[in-house]
């Protein structure tokens, strides 16, 4: 049984930084990709970035030049590092990690005040 987890959310003012984690139970690379969404209270769940099995990685239009993903595979963990927080950013981040099936974390809270 795969198990993410995350951590690393807060309360951060405006401009602020952050810095979740997602711990996987096992290889990062027994997995295809990798990838953080988040949800907003009222609103669909929406894919913040992906990375791929071979580093590729896939930004939503909102966070690219803020966020960057990366991963240490001796961890067994991705990094999600956001800079330039908005108040927008607000939401519960989750890590996904796809495979023979997708797997989901617990996710982590971010708010951001203005």
């Amino acid at each position: 049984q795969v198990h993410l987890v995350e951590s690393g959310g807060g309360l951060v003012q405006a401009g602020g930084s952050l810095r979740l984690s997602c711990a996987a139970s096992g290889s990062i690379f027994n997995f295809n990709a990798m990838g953080w969404y988040r949800q907003a209270p009222g609103k669909p769940r929406e894919l913040v970035v992906i990375i791929t099995s071979g580093g590729s990685t896939n930004y939503a239009d909102s966070v690219k030049g803020r966020f960057t993903i990366s991963r240490d595979s001796a961890k067994n963990t991705v990094y999600l590092q956001m800079s330039s927080l908005k108040p927008d950013d607000t939401a519960i981040y989750y890590c996904t990690a796809w495979g023979s099936r997708d797997y989901w974390g617990q996710g982590t809270q971010v708010t951001v005040s203005s």
